[in-house]
């Protein structure tokens, strides 16, 4: 079997795209977005019968400028939703507005709205995973909706703190980003290479999944942001590993054996669980350099394609209405 076939039997294999096409080709069980990818999608020609139908439901909405924005942003990630879900089996990923990366309430609110939504379409909240962002306010808000059934998905997830805040909040799942933390250490460092055996990122995932297991946590692990597939082969076993089509493509050419990494028996050495309050969180997080600025450009980046998207689709829901 190639590599790609190998790792489905150890580990749930995730498509880490909008590009639904490219899902029906490599057939993952879930899916994920991000607002990047979303903006990618929505200027392909194909997929302009979602767009279209997210500028017409938005016309709709009385209000401001600001409402129709806003209807418009969430027709269509739940629009790229339904349409993910015809393809995958399991769930899809849906995002919160970046903006409201430091907002409990208004977090809460747009992931109820979001379910609400796919509810009303049919689906159950239990294909949706709503994604957010691994702040302290970002934790709150998915304490908050998973007790009501809600389920989240952790994002920008760069270190040991916001994977035990998470862990404590009784979360669904984390995607700790590897290829981001490899970015990072080797800009800090002055290299251009890191092997995959000494890879950061992929340290910073086994010691979360180790510490994981070793305390009965339920919180799923999903690897993300990838750069090379020595990473993810480093990783196989982790409970979920989120792909981008090009290293899914990459590990499906591949042959030899794969190893199995990560085992939920555990036999690495064990850390003693902690707790923490939001004054501890944000002493560990401010602690670390690395994920302190990396949450914060992710941040940055995923709210600044969010407004490119609205600009998008502003000219669209002004544009003549033809009969």
């Amino acid at each position: 079997m190639n590599l790609l076939d190998q790792l489905r039997e150890m580990t749930v294999v995730v498509a880490d795209t909008g590009d639904i096409e490219a899902m029906a080709q490599y057939k993952p069980r879930d899916t994920t977005t991000n607002p990047s990818l979303l903006y990618k999608a929505a200027q392909a020609p194909q997929y302009q019968p979602i767009v279209q139908a997210a500028v017409e439901h938005a016309r709709e909405v009385e209000g401001d400028r600001k409402a129709q924005l806003e209807a418009c942003m969430d027709g269509l990630a739940v629009g790229f939703g339904k349409e993910i879900l015809k393809i995958v089996p399991g769930r899809v990923s849906t995002e919160v507005d970046a903006r409201l990366s430091f907002d409990v309430e208004g977090s809460v609110a747009k992931g109820r709205h979001l379910i609400g939504m796919y509810e009303a379409a049919g689906i159950s909240r239990d294909r949706i995973l709503i994604k957010l962002a691994t702040t302290w306010e970002g934790v709150q808000a998915a304490r908050v909706l998973e007790a009501e059934g809600i389920h989240c998905n952790m994002t920008l997830l760069f270190s040991y703190a916001q994977a035990v805040a998470c862990a404590e909040a009784g979360v669904t799942l984390i995607s700790p980003f590897v290829g981001r933390i490899l970015d990072w250490h080797l800009k800090d460092r002055g290299v251009k290479s890191i092997p995959a055996t000494e890879d950061p990122g992929v340290e910073s995932v086994r010691r979360i999944y180790n510490y994981y297991k070793a305390h009965g946590y339920k919180t799923e692990v999903m690897g993300a942001s990838f750069r090379n597939i020595g990473e993810i082969t480093e990783l196989a076993g982790c409970d979920l590993l989120t792909i981008s089509p090009d290293l899914l493509k990459e590990l499906q050419a591949a042959d030899g054996e794969l190893e199995r990494k990560l085992s939920p028996d555990g036999g690495a050495e064990v850390e003693p669980k902690i707790s923490l309050d939001e004054k501890a969180f944000r002493w560990m997080l401010n602690e670390d350099a690395m994920a302190t600025e990396k949450l914060s450009d992710g941040i940055r980046k995923f709210a600044a394609d969010i407004v490119s998207l609205e600009k998008l689709v502003a000219k669209l829901i002004d544009q003549p209405v033809t009969v």
